[in-house]
């Protein structure tokens, strides 16, 4: 399922920027005034960090293309640990890891709307098994946001996002607050 998701990125990207290269007519035209491909990347993601009887780090980088000025779409890796010592004689540690594609769009220069779809290899409780056991969960987010300006090409992104399609591991409570930066867009 992992190379699903990255084969339908990589696809998306591709179609993209080779829909942007062909000339219908085949007529040769000068070059448009207009952003590079570079010039439509942009950057972020998404970092928490707590430390203590329980320790959780999340990480999760996006990479995304403006298709245009106000509609973005992206997709990024994202990983995180956790390690809880907070019951004598019990202590749980585990990882997870997966990824996420995603699309943006600005109703108005400070809000969006954001959907995404996650795909994680998480440890979960098996009842017939009787023990933890690797699962793919998948989750559907829609929702929107507010967008702080910070500086010139940056800003500060927080989103209310409600997880549409969960599956029977899904370890979300909706809403699903988020918070991260971009760069870029």
């Amino acid at each position: 399922m992992m190379k699903k998701l990255l084969l339908l990125g990589i696809a998306l990207f591709s179609g993209l920027s080779m829909s942007l290269a062909q000339d219908t007519l085949g007529v040769s035209r000068p070059p448009k005034q207009g952003p590079s491909f570079a010039d439509r990347l942009f950057y972020g993601g998404d970092l928490s960090l707590n430390f203590g009887d329980v320790t959780y780090i999340y990480l999760a980088p996006t990479i995304g293309y403006k298709v245009t000025p106000k509609f973005g779409v992206g997709l990024g890796p994202s990983y995180s640990y956790l390690n809880d010592k907070r019951y004598a004689g019990y202590h749980y540690e585990t990882s997870t890891y997966g990824g996420r594609a995603f699309a943006q769009y600005r109703i108005i220069e400070q809000a969006l709307l954001y959907t995404e779809y996650e795909l994680v290899n998480a440890e979960v409780y098996n009842l017939l098994q009787t023990k933890l056991v690797r699962a793919n969960i998948g989750s559907l987010f829609v929702g929107g946001g507010y967008i702080a300006p910070i500086g010139e090409n940056s800003n500060f992104t927080i989103m209310g996002l409600w997880n549409v399609a969960p599956s029977q591991y899904s370890y979300y409570e909706n809403p699903i607050i988020r918070a991260g930066f971009n760069i870029g867009f």
